[in-house]
């Protein structure tokens, strides 16, 4: 599964990074700090999924996954945030996302939902 990440935060990306590469059914395919960078690499590299932060500079995450859905309908949109993902759940949906994952359970939650996310 080809994979873009899309946060401004550097360390961030960087661990995202370290986690998936342990992992040989993911491959990093680029990353992105602002959203677009995201729209740019994303009609470039034709990603599987996006990780896609909510909070970028530019357009944030959620305009962003729009017009993402419309450049790519085929492609999976996983929005990360600090904010509480049940509350940016529905506004998630609503822009196109396939979910949402709390930056803090990164970690424990990221590699399960990706798998669940290209089972659907």
């Amino acid at each position: 599964m080809r994979i873009l990440i899309a946060d401004d935060n550097k360390l961030v990306r960087r661990g995202i990074v370290g986690l998936l590469s342990a992992d040989k059914g993911f491959e990093v395919c680029g990353e992105a700090s602002d959203s677009n960078e995201t729209l740019q690499k994303a009609g470039i590299l034709k990603p599987d999924v996006i990780l896609l932060d909510v909070s970028m500079p530019g357009t944030n995450g959620l305009n962003t996954a729009q017009l993402l859905r419309q450049q790519l309908p085929a492609l999976k949109i996983l929005i990360i945030s600090q904010y509480d993902p049940h509350l940016l759940l529905p506004r998630s949906l609503e822009a196109g996302a396939h979910g949402c994952i709390d930056k803090g359970r990164i970690g424990t939650d990221l590699v399960p939902t990706l798998r669940n996310l290209v089972k659907n």
